[in-house]
């Protein structure tokens, strides 16, 4: 398993939020600070690359043995074979996109009565995008972004049915869905292409709960239990770092109009889910992050610095672990 660094935790820190001050951070200096940190790859979107000489990228990446992943987004085949022209020169593997949709914490209240015609205008962009990804010899994995849930993954992948089709775990986001993780990872496992590393507190809410970032490792997703499942599917897995948003994610699974646009889901199913989100809640706390507090942008970048340098800190640890268990 290779871990590796995601601009999209740290955007303070790496100038792409848009109230940083700091310059944008380029591809060359996230792949430096990679190998400074001791990782094995990045996961760059295609705005660090602009202006960048690809083939000292390449020979770069080549030197140190990192994976790279491009980041990209949405579904439109036109747009996504930009990315794979680029990944392509940049000999990544695979393309990450999201399709959107729902608001963040899972919320689809926008999208009443709208929903099922979206995912099949999804189908019909992935499908004719992963066929332009399979010509290139690419992977296509779409993340589960706090839009779609495990059911409507399974069912994208299965429509589309090519090896070059396949999923983006992000390993803290099945909660917003209001699924378990480890739950969610177990059925999405088969189409596992990438893994985003996140973890989150939780803290309840009088309509559900609100996801926290936090340090890896330090919040309620079991990354030990998670590894042992990845390696059996892949042992080569890329897996990127990605501290969770500045800002936290309210999912309202308490509310009567969060279900309508979701899957079918049984009362044990969820109970199991409540469960696990009782059992890791948190105290209630001011649970708000440097941003939501309008504080100096100096005291944000520490913050999201500390909490890259933990998760980081953590992985390896983590991975080192599991390889010295595993059986010569």
């Amino acid at each position: 398993m290779k871990v590796g660094l995601s601009v999209f935790g740290t955007t303070y820190m790496m100038g792409i939020h848009s109230k940083s001050s700091r310059p944008r951070i380029t591809a060359g200096h996230l792949l430096q600070q990679a190998v400074e940190a001791g990782l094995e790859g990045v996961e760059m979107p295609l705005t660090v690359v602009e202006g960048e000489d690809i083939a000292s990228l390449v020979r770069f990446a080549e030197k140190h043995r990192l994976y790279i992943t491009v980041a990209s987004s949405g579904y439109d085949p036109d747009k996504l074979q930009i990315a794979f022209d680029t990944a392509a020169r940049l000999g990544a593997n695979t393309v990450r996109t999201v399709v959107g949709g729902a608001g963040f914490g899972g919320d689809r209240r926008a999208m009443a009565g709208r929903w099922q015609a979206f995912m099949q205008d999804v189908l019909s962009g992935l499908a004719k995008a992963t066929a332009a990804a399979e010509r290139k010899g690419l992977q296509l994995a779409l993340e589960n972004h706090q839009d779609v849930a495990s059911e409507e993954l399974l069912w994208l992948c299965e429509q589309i049915g090519s090896a070059h089709f396949g999923i983006t775990l992000d390993t803290g986001n099945p909660l917003a869905t209001a699924e378990e993780p480890i739950y969610f990872a177990k059925r999405i496992m088969p189409f596992l292409k990438h893994v985003h590393l996140k973890d989150y507190w939780i803290y309840m809410t009088e309509e559900g709960y609100r996801l926290v970032r936090c340090p890896i490792g330090q919040g309620v997703v079991d990354f030990p239990a998670l590894l042992t499942l990845i390696s059996q599917h892949d042992p080569e897995m890329t897996m990127s770092i990605e501290v969770g948003a500045l800002e936290a994610r309210h999912t309202r699974v308490l509310a009567d109009d969060y279900w309508p646009e979701y899957p079918v889901r049984s009362a044990s199913q969820f109970a199991e889910t409540m469960r696990y989100v009782l059992a890791n809640a948190k105290a209630p706390a001011d649970w708000r992050t440097p941003h939501e507090k309008n504080e100096p942008e100096s005291k944000i970048v520490d913050y999201e610095n500390h909490q890259l340098l933990s998760s980081i800190a953590y992985m390896q640890g983590l991975v080192r672990t599991y390889n010295a268990n595993l059986p010569t």
